[in-house]
Parts: structure tokens; C-alpha cells; sequence
């Protein structure tokens, strides 16, 4: 059986919520001196979202599939987009983009699609727009990051969404990284694109579920 741990990203969050909870009820219960029926209520609704929050940051241990050959999912959730693109901010030429969105119910942990060197890595101040606008990609706080596996490249972004409000990544240039290793982190719903060579063979189809480290997005074009 697999165990699940909480994300180091959320230990503070939680320890917030749960002083948080803990004040409100102590604060209804023993200083307003609230009714039982208003208390117990308050606290339904508090601890729901203390379990909400730390639900949120799990992160299961996974059987991580590496192969060279294959692309693996970055996150967790449900693909939104698949189609060719031009993509001006690294590559200034044409790509196959497809995006995963990430709901607040899905893991949020973000893993390296192949393994190799990040030769670029870039963080964008930006909007909020939901997650699944169209120019969210180019218009959302974001970050882009390329790795190199010394045949080809490939440009993963993380985008805020409409609830998502911090994006955290843990790569820099020079680094060398695992397939499927846990690069980073975004809060509360959002999405990750993945931009491919345009020979890139995909495996997966609008709107089907995927999961991170484990989903075979495609297979790299062959030399």
C-alpha cells in the first residue's frame, strides 16, 4: 500500500488554517458564548475546511514511469489543450502544445515531463485569468521552464489561475533533473502546458484524466 504524505509546500498553510479553526472556535464557544447549535455548526464548517487544506497539499507516493522515449504527465487532472501553437517566448517557432488543468480536488505537485538540463527558467509576474483562458498561457503569473535531454527540448509553464495565487518552482539554469522528479508546486488550482516538437506522438486526447509521473503524455520524435 502506498503511503501519502503532506507537501512540504503546505505545512505552513495548514499550521495556519489550523490556529486559525482553533481561535474561531475557542472564540464562539467561550467568548460570545455561542449556543450549542451555532457552535457545533461553526465547527462543522471550520474543520471542513481545515480537512479541505490539508487534503489539498497531499502528495501520494507513486510508481514514477521513466523511458527515455516517453513524455510523462507534469500534474495531475484533466488535458484541455491539444494543438499547434507558435511559441515566441523561447523557441520563436511552431510547437505542439497540450495543457493539463489542474481542479482544487487534484494533486497539485508538478513533475518533470523528461529527464535532462534546464537551459532556461523564467518567472512572470502576471494576471489572474481562469485558468483554461485562452491567453492565460501568455497573460497569467507563470513560469517557463526548458530541459534538454541532449536531443531534444522541452518548455513546461506553470500558470496561475483565477484561485491560484503563488506558483513555486525549485529548478534553475545548469540544474540536471530525474523523469518525474517534483520540480514544483502551484496553490489552489491551475494548469501546466508542455510545448513538444511538432513530430511528437500523443498519446492522450482532450479531456481525459491524467495523472502526474505516471500518464504517458507522447513519444520524442526519433533521430
Amino acid at each position: 500500500m502506498r503511503k501519502t504524505y503532506i507537501h512540504k509546500e503546505g505545512w505552513k498553510i495548514i499550521l495556519v488554517t489550523f490556529f486559525t479553526v482553533l481561535f474561531i472556535n475557542l472564540f464562539t464557544k467561550f467568548i460570545i458564548h455561542a449556543g450549542e447549535t451555532v457552535s457545533w455548526f461553526v465547527f462543522s464548517i471550520t474543520f471542513a475546511i481545515f480537512c479541505f487544506v490539508t487534503y489539498f497539499f497531499r502528495n501520494p507516493s507513486r510508481h514514477i514511469i521513466t523511458d527515455d522515449d516517453k513524455i510523462i504527465c507534469p500534474a495531475d487532472g484533466k488535458v484541455v489543450v491539444i494543438e499547434e501553437v507558435y511559441e515566441p517566448e523561447y523557441f520563436a517557432d511552431k510547437r505542439l502544445q497540450v495543457s493539463v488543468f489542474m481542479s482544487p480536488s487534484n494533486v497539485h505537485v508538478n513533475r518533470t515531463p523528461i529527464a535532462g538540463e534546464v537551459k532556461y527558467a523564467k518567472y512572470h509576474a502576471g494576471k489572474y485569468l481562469v485558468a483554461w483562458h485562452p491567453k492565460s498561457s501568455t497573460e497569467n503569473e507563470r513560469t517557463s521552464i526548458v530541459l534538454d535531454n541532449g536531443s531534444v527540448d522541452v518548455l513546461m509553464r506553470q500558470i496561475a489561475g483565477k484561485v491560484a495565487r503563488r506558483i513555486v518552482y525549485n529548478l534553475s539554469e545548469g540544474d540536471s533533473v530525474a523523469q518525474g522528479a517534483d520540480f514544483g508546486f502551484i496553490k489552489f488550482g491551475s494548469r501546466v502546458d508542455l510545448f513538444l516538437p511538432l513530430e511528437t506522438k500523443v498519446n492522450v486526447h482532450l479531456g481525459q484524466k491524467v495523472k502526474g509521473g505516471i500518464t504517458i503524455i507522447g513519444e520524442l520524435p526519433s533521430n
